[in-house]
């Protein structure tokens, strides 16, 4: 998990991100201290965002395989936001962590979750299956929950690692963006959260009492979340 802001002359960015890894923490670490550096040393960023994002994703991905003798055999899903001048928000994700902006209190989904099922067709032209045992999620080959992910040396032949990327304009009616892990969102509505996260002004007290609801509501799944208050 991250956040962070980056500043120069003319340029205020706010990044973002939730990393939630499966066989060990190795790929979220290399991910947190990578990804965000990778996409903004590209100058298209500036011109073309989406394009460079996707690239960054990409390059990171195959770094990360690259390394695979060090970082080991596990992987990632990840979501990241980033918010230029407080005016413009870039979200892209692999797998089923979520973004959800509030736009006048109603929750819009930024990021898309990548679920075997949902993308059944890619894996299984990859050469892939989906399982789906009574009383387990899909899975893609019987192992990971998710059709999108860095690392995952093992499956990447039946996986994809590019992003789904969305954009938008931050006004005033746009009030606050969440960030999560599926353990979050596994038990809560996008517009639960939204209506969780605005009962108080402090991002961070708004991020604890969803990782609170969520253990109420006896989430399985680990739970990462971030709430980012926006001006407009």
């Amino acid at each position: 998990m991250l956040q962070s802001l980056f500043m120069s002359k003319d340029t205020e960015l706010g990044l973002f991100a939730i990393y939630d890894g499966h066989l060990g923490d190795s790929v979220p670490a290399y991910l947190q201290k990578n990804l965000f550096p990778n996409i903004l040393k590209d100058e298209e960023f500036w011109t073309d965002p989406n394009r460079s994002i996707s690239k960054a994703y990409e390059r990171t991905d195959q770094a990360i395989l690259s390394h695979s003798p060090d970082l080991g055999r596990g992987g990632s899903t990840a979501v990241t936001a980033i918010l230029i001048n407080g005016r413009k928000l870039w979200v892209a994700n692999v797998g089923d962590s979520r973004a959800v902006l509030s736009r006048r209190g109603q929750a819009i989904q930024m990021s898309t979750d990548h679920e075997p099922n949902t993308e059944r067709g890619s894996i299984e032209n990859r050469g892939g299956f989906v399982s789906n045992m009574p009383g387990d999620v899909a899975r893609v080959n019987g192992q990971l929950a998710v059709s999108r992910a860095f690392g995952d040396k093992n499956l990447k032949s039946h996986l994809r690692s590019d992003p789904d990327v969305q954009s938008a304009d931050v006004d005033s009616d746009t009030d606050l963006l969440i960030l999560a892990s599926d353990g979050l969102w596994k038990v809560m509505s996008n517009q639960e959260a939204v209506d969780i996260a605005r009962k108080t002004k402090d991002p961070v007290k708004s991020a604890k009492q969803l990782v609170a609801e969520a253990l109420e509501r006896d989430s399985k799944d680990d739970i990462s979340c971030i709430v980012v208050r926006l001006k407009g």
